[in-house]
């Protein structure tokens, strides 16, 4: 097994790698007892040389894997690479491109939805992927030889599962398909997640404009100092816990000491004082600065079939086009392309409106309609104009 675990031998093997066309990168982490991922393994493979690289071990500096990954000229390949990327984006702040993401490039040529590395080392490279080590603990040294070989399989596979699937992007005339969907991979703020909007991750269990605003400034505390501890939100404060003060918004040590789920020690000590400033802060701002709930949509009495009707079309669209549902519309989306014409949508611009958009609207309007195949499998569409 190859395990890099100096940053001399690391130079070198990325040196190798300068001039090749492209290469496959994955990486295991922990994040159990963190806040940002802990960094454990990083294989990356060539044409010719697969390796697996010890971010852990003593002096490693992983600044030539970094230089490699923002080599504009060597196309980097992940399988679901956001967590990847967003791991390498803050270690080195730079997000690694150009990039090819596997997973999206299998449901852009019709393999399904979210479709698993498993899947798609068997199909397209005829391998069997052992996953018996996915809960490992790779934070552990040394690493044995069936931990490397399970690691290096997730990249060695992938250069043949890239090549194949390139080719039928090109032969469907689908790349520009794919890099609409990198486009947003590589952005940068797709991984800026701002402290003041992480109230919206949460499901709160009320709509009060004075609650959003107290669970707005507890969230956002929670999440600065989550950072700053390198703690995990949950281990902080439980959710629970947060609209528990939220819906109480406690003026005391006395009222916070009360909350379910929070010690009196916590209370009474630093955590407590942080939050009972929070709630102050929150309290504070003026009302019409208050967060509204987001906008609910409702549907309009007898539009509950046509939804129907354009899930049915969406189906069966993309099993013409042998692409996966995910990624023309979701449920959400497909009624709001229901109760109106000019919907924000994505399924309503580009390429999504040349496969499905134009023809949801044509159904919606009468102008097409739905019937059983001549042979009685499956559906085709049938003008009604």
């Amino acid at each position: 097994m190859s395990l890099i675990s100096d940053t001399a031998s690391l130079a070198g093997f990325c040196r190798r790698l300068k001039d090749a066309d492209f290469i496959t990168v994955d990486t295991e982490f922990m994040r159990e007892k963190t806040y940002w991922p802990q960094l454990c393994l990083v294989q990356v493979a060539g044409p010719d040389e697969a390796v697996a690289i010890d971010p852990l071990a003593p002096g490693m500096d992983l600044v030539p894997l970094f230089e490699l990954l923002a080599d504009p000229k060597v196309l980097k390949v992940f399988h679901a690479a956001r967590q990847d990327v967003e791991i390498f984006h803050h270690l080195s702040g730079a997000i690694p491109k150009p990039l090819f993401d596997t997973q999206v490039a299998a449901m852009v040529c019709g393999f399904g939805d979210a479709v698993s590395y498993e899947t798609l080392a068997s199909q397209l490279a005829r391998a069997r992927i052992d996953k018996s080590l996915r809960f490992t603990d790779w934070a552990q040294r040394p690493l044995t030889d069936r931990q490397l070989h399970y690691a290096l399989s997730d990249v060695t596979h992938l250069r043949l599962a890239y090549e194949k699937l390139q080719k039928r992007l090109d032969r469907d005339g689908r790349a520009e398909w794919l890099a609409e969907e990198m486009a947003l991979l590589t952005d940068p703020r797709t991984y800026l997640a701002e402290p003041e909007d992480a109230w919206r991750r949460l499901k709160p269990r009320s709509s009060s404009p004075r609650f959003l605003m107290v669970l707005k400034e507890l969230a956002a505390w929670r999440e600065r100092e989550a950072r700053e501890r390198d703690l995990p939100r949950q281990r902080l404060m439980r959710d629970e816990t947060l609209m528990e003060i939220a819906a109480h918004a406690p003026g005391s040590v006395e009222e916070l000491s009360r909350t379910r789920g929070l010690s009196k020690g916590a209370a009474e000590g630093r955590q407590g004082a942080a939050v009972l400033e929070a709630v102050a802060r929150a309290l504070a701002t003026p009302e019409a600065k208050w967060p509204l709930p987001p906008e609910r949509v409702e549907i309009p009495r007898g539009l509950g079939p046509v939804v129907d009707l354009l899930k049915v079309l969406l189906k069966l669209k993309c099993d013409q086009h042998e692409v996966a549902q995910r990624l023309i519309a979701s449920s959400s989306e497909i009624e709001l392309i229901a109760a109106d014409d000019n919907a924000e949508v994505p399924a309503l611009h580009g390429w999504r409106r040349a496969i499905f958009g134009e023809d949801a609207l044509r159904l919606k309007h009468g102008r097409i309609g739905l019937a059983l195949a001549e042979n009685g499998k499956g559906l085709r569409l049938i003008p009604l104009e």
